[in-house]
């Protein structure tokens, strides 16, 4: 038998009833009630009370939370109206014989429950601790059962796991790369992976047609819920694959998912929607399905206005937005309030109107509005008696952006009982910088719908890429790639980058692109964002196992570490004072002469 423990606790049931059983694990509460003590023991997988008689095992005296301990008794059934229903071993305790302490424990930073409300600095800084929490523990449990869910479905599809390098020349993923410097190459650096894009379709080169991945990827960007610098991705990739064949992939895997950590079965396949359909009625491409108060377009119901905040837009080629808020009760202070709230978000104004009987509009503006608009406006939104509505006038872009904001203010859920997945396809291939220039909507390496109108219309161009969209959040991002080098460098020439600067970068790619890479596409889903939602988490950082904090730092080790003389020596890099200040964060001078090629 074994020394520690014959049973988990979640192996305790009426099977054991009588029986020797042996369980160890951490004391979660101490109960002293007239001498006999109770209480509860917390393992890896569950929770079961002990009961001890302190005239029968001595080494019960001192016991104290968070104690590590190993049990032997016998398990019985609790007193009748002694039973926890919260508890699935509720209807059970064990008799302790013998009792003994493994560790003793500190006194704690804070308490070990469900409760605490402990900042999150010093969650992170004892995270250790944290991690025991049962919704922690809960937490990481349903992060590995993910990973085994998706492990196992595309296995059964005949993908192979192949690692690619984490220390690789930088690549083009939209963010900033974290760098190592190499010692056995002075003055040279290593970029982390933001991705392995160009691996995985090198691999489709080499042959190996079903390639996936759980790979950790890095970012140097700002952190936010539902971003860190360090993440978790299942990168997916195949080959003679066009999008229907990843879509095919993909919902088996996340419908593998859902059912493991929630016990539902997807509806396959997933909906579907256009980029530019979704941008018109969500005001993002990343709508949340899940309530309606959709953008609706009401440029018609004014095209003979004489309100100048409309008719002005109108005139000027722009457009008139709204949606339904739905049934409202708001103060002129709250009404106020959004108006703040769009000027904040880009428009010029918001016009607020509350439905009357009979159709029509408490407003500060329906004085200045028709009967018949008014009318129209409150048919086009399918509204009735005491619903508020909220119109903006102006561009059809910021028009729809901000009552998509709105909307999400407003409407949206602050839990995921729901779950509404959706696919929005056919992006741009490219978006356009505030300076103008042309960058990619996903990366360089997605397929255009046409080369031909890429080169002639660049940002009205078609890609062959696709979003997966959970509850307002992107799950991630695919597309159809390139798989021949004229299609790339044509890519490269739009974004303005010369045949010399594409031969320096990515020659070694375009290279093997020449030897017969079949046509292939893929994906990658944030395992991350997709374990938050489904555990109902508000961040990422709750299901992820020692994160950053949002300034990027670790609590709990005081990385990043400060480099010194000595370790810049040894990497042999002799640096420009600005160059170390950047690297050390001091103001000391370089200790030999400064060489800026090797900052």
């Amino acid at each position: 038998m074994a020394a520690y423990r014959s049973h988990f606790a979640d192996e305790l049931g009426p099977d054991q009833l009588g029986r020797h059983v042996k369980v160890a694990g951490w004391v979660a509460r101490v109960r002293d009630l007239g001498g006999i003590k109770f209480f509860d023991l917390r393992d890896g997988r569950g929770t079961v009370q002990v009961v001890v008689d302190p005239a029968v095992v001595p080494s019960s005296s001192d016991l104290r939370m968070e104690y590590c301990v190993r049990v032997e008794g016998t398990l019985r059934r609790r007193p009748a109206g002694t039973e926890n229903p919260d508890l699935p071993t509720g209807d059970f305790e064990v008799e302790a014989g013998l009792l003994k302490v493994l560790s003793k424990a500190a006194p704690l930073p804070f308490m070990i429950d469900d409760r605490s409300r402990s900042e999150e600095r010093i969650r992170l800084e004892y995270r250790y601790l944290d991690l025991r929490r049962p919704r922690m523990a809960a937490n990481l449990r349903a992060r590995s059962n993910c990973i085994s869910a998706i492990r196992r479905t595309l296995d059964g599809l005949g993908f192979l796991d192949v690692e690619t390098p984490t220390l690789v020349n930088s690549t083009p993923e939209g963010a900033r790369d974290f760098l190592v410097p190499s010692r056995l190459r002075p003055g040279r650096f290593y970029a982390l992976p933001q991705s392995p894009q160009l691996f995985k379709q090198l691999l489709m080169v080499a042959g190996v047609e079903r390639y996936y991945q759980i790979a950790r990827c890095y970012r140097d960007e700002d952190t936010r819920a539902d971003r860190q610098v360090e993440f978790t991705q299942l990168d997916l990739e195949g080959s003679f694959w066009e999008r229907e064949d990843v879509f095919a992939a993909i919902e088996l895997v996340v419908a593998a998912v859902v059912s493991e950590l929630r016990g539902v079965e997807l509806s396959l396949p997933l909906p579907r929607i256009t980029y530019q359909e979704a941008l018109a009625r969500y005001g993002t491409d990343k709508p949340d399905l899940r309530f309606g108060m959709e953008v609706t377009e009401l440029s018609d119901a004014f095209s003979g206005t004489g309100f100048r905040g409309f008719g002005g837009a109108l005139d000027a080629g722009g457009v008139v937005r709204g949606i339904n808020a739905g049934p409202a009760n708001h103060s002129r202070a709250e009404l106020d309030g959004l108006v703040g709230r769009a000027r904040e978000l880009g428009a010029a104004g918001l016009v607020w109107a509350e439905v009357k009987e009979g159709g029509g509009w408490r407003s500060p503006v329906a004085k200045f509005l028709g009967g018949a608009e008014m009318a129209e406006a409150t048919r086009m939104l399918d509204a009735s008696p005491g619903d508020l509505l909220l119109l903006v006038a102006g561009g059809a872009a910021m028009a729809s952006s901000v009552l998509g904001a709105m909307r999400l203010d407003l409407g949206q859920p602050g839990s995921h009982e729901e779950l509404r997945f959706l696919w929005v396809v056919d992006f741009p291939v490219f978006e356009t910088t505030g300076e103008g220039e042309l960058v990619p909507s996903h990366h360089p390496f997605t397929a255009p719908v046409s080369v031909a109108e890429m080169r002639e219309r660049p940002e009205t161009a078609v890609a062959q890429a696709y979003d997966l969209v959970l509850n307002g959040s992107e799950l991630g991002s695919g597309s159809v790639r390139i798989h021949d080098p004229d299609t790339q460098r044509a890519v490269f020439e739009t974004l303005g980058i010369s045949d010399e600067e594409a031969e320096s970068r990515f020659g070694w790619f375009l290279e093997a692109l020449g030897y017969g890479t079949p046509p292939h596409a893929g994906f990658a889903v944030g395992i991350d964002r997709l374990v938050a939602i489904l555990q109902n988490e508000t961040s990422i950082r709750e299901v992820i196992p020692f994160p950053k904090t949002q300034s990027g730092a670790d609590p709990l080790t005081t990385a990043p570490t400060r480099v010194v003389d000595a370790q810049l020596e040894e990497l042999g890099l002799d640096l420009t004072a600005d160059a170390k200040v950047a690297l050390t964060g001091t103001d000391d001078p370089p200790s030999g002469p400064s060489d800026p090629s090797g900052s």
